[in-house]
């Protein structure tokens, strides 16, 4: 069996593990761990399958997913194989399109955020048919922590602690009764369908009124901020350079050290499950907070990306410890590794960076046509 490739040309929606998308490395093949876990065992078995199957580079993303990068075609089936028998990802395509949702990473079995995600998960063929980058957010936690990552629907706490159900780019929530939040999410999900969303393909988009049941009255508690790298209740929270683990680096993390499962998050640090302190290795994993890296985001581009037109993390990596704020370095307009607004922008448009501030990937430049000698020149880092 051959996969259904996209070529990556095709824009708005996201590659899943049976909808690789063709990237200039080789198939990208993304995998959603339930609840964002993978214990040991599984983290083992994608190392395993990304060096047999792909070339054993692994991206986090900023839906809390992993992407196999550089997977063979004649390789695509057994590593779909290797991933069913890690109970990775769902047998039926249908409902692994379905199964974009993000939640808190700090849950503990049995609270809200875990108790709402697996009943989501277990109704997710009551959903409707939903363009293929809408997602979920579960976030249900006593501060939300999600709130700057990409979601279409999010149940979330209010300032008075009752849970809210706020469509993305609405200021307010819908108060909602414990026990009934699927029901409402699902709800809402037909209503967005219903009324023309498709159209619009993302919930920040569609201006339509809610529907009388839904009348937003309830603002969202305030956010608490990102995670960083280091010592974190459940164990060690491990920072990942622009969001790439390679198989190797995590093999050797995994067997060297006791680490029960990892937990991954939206903002390109792990949290390693574990009893027992430990040292990773700096020069593969980010283990100090106030590293300018937690701070800078890049895709992949130039050329592994086919759309990319510049390379861009190894520019990322000599300009980060030298701007202050967000650094967001983009191969094209698409802004793949950051939706939000960044401090410093660079994107790259026909082997050239435009560079903006305070905006997105592809926003109206102040300055266009630089190299990557001038951009290190004006910052100071040449």
């Amino acid at each position: 069996m051959t996969p259904p490739v996209t070529n990556g040309v095709v824009k708005g929606w996201c590659p899943d593990a049976w909808r690789p998308m063709m990237a200039g490395d080789g198939l990208l093949v993304r995998v959603r761990p339930p609840l964002g876990r993978l214990t040991r065992a599984q983290a083992l078995g994608v190392c395993e399958a990304a060096t047999r199957h792909g070339n054993g580079q692994i991206d986090a993303t900023t839906r809390a997913n992993l992407q196999i990068r550089g997977v063979r075609e004649d390789s695509w089936r057994p590593l779909i194989d290797a991933l069913l028998d890690l109970a990775l990802i769902e047998s039926d395509p249908v409902r692994e399109a379905r199964a974009n949702i993000l939640v808190a990473a700090e849950w503990c079995v049995g609270d809200d955020t875990h108790r709402i995600a697996e009943d989501l998960r277990a109704r997710l063929a009551e959903l409707p048919d939903l363009p293929g980058k809408v997602g979920f957010a579960v976030d249900a936690g006593p501060t939300p922590v999600l709130r700057d990552a990409s979601a279409d629907f999010r149940i979330e706490p209010a300032a008075t602690g009752q849970l809210i159900l706020r469509a993305d780019g609405r200021s307010n929530g819908i108060p909602l009764s414990p026990g009934t939040e699927v029901d409402r999410l699902i709800a809402l999900a037909h209503w967005f369908v219903e009324s023309g969303g498709r159209a619009n393909k993302r919930m920040a988009r569609h201006h339509a009124p809610l529907p009388d049941w839904a009348t937003a009255t309830t603002p969202p508690a305030f956010a608490a901020t990102a995670l960083k790298s280091g010592p974190h209740p459940i164990g060690m929270a491990l920072g990942l350079p622009f969001g790439r683990i390679a198989a190797p680096a995590l093999t050797r993390l995994l067997e060297a050290e006791a680490i029960r499962a990892i937990r991954m998050t939206p903002w390109h640090v792990v949290i390693c499950e574990t009893d027992a302190p430990f040292q990773a290795n700096p020069a593969e994993f980010i283990t100090d907070p106030s590293s300018p890296f937690l701070h800078a985001d890049a895709c992949v581009g130039a050329p592994a990306c086919q759309q990319a037109t510049v390379e861009t993390r190894a520019l990322a990596h000599r300009l980060a410890p030298h701007v202050a704020g967000r650094l967001h370095v983009s191969g094209c307009a698409k802004g793949c590794a950051r939706a939000a607004p960044a401090d410093i922008v660079l994107t790259g448009r026909e082997g050239r960076y435009d560079l903006a501030y305070a905006a997105r990937a592809g926003a109206p430049p102040a300055i266009t046509g630089l190299d990557a000698a001038q951009i290190l020149a004006h910052f100071g880092a040449a």
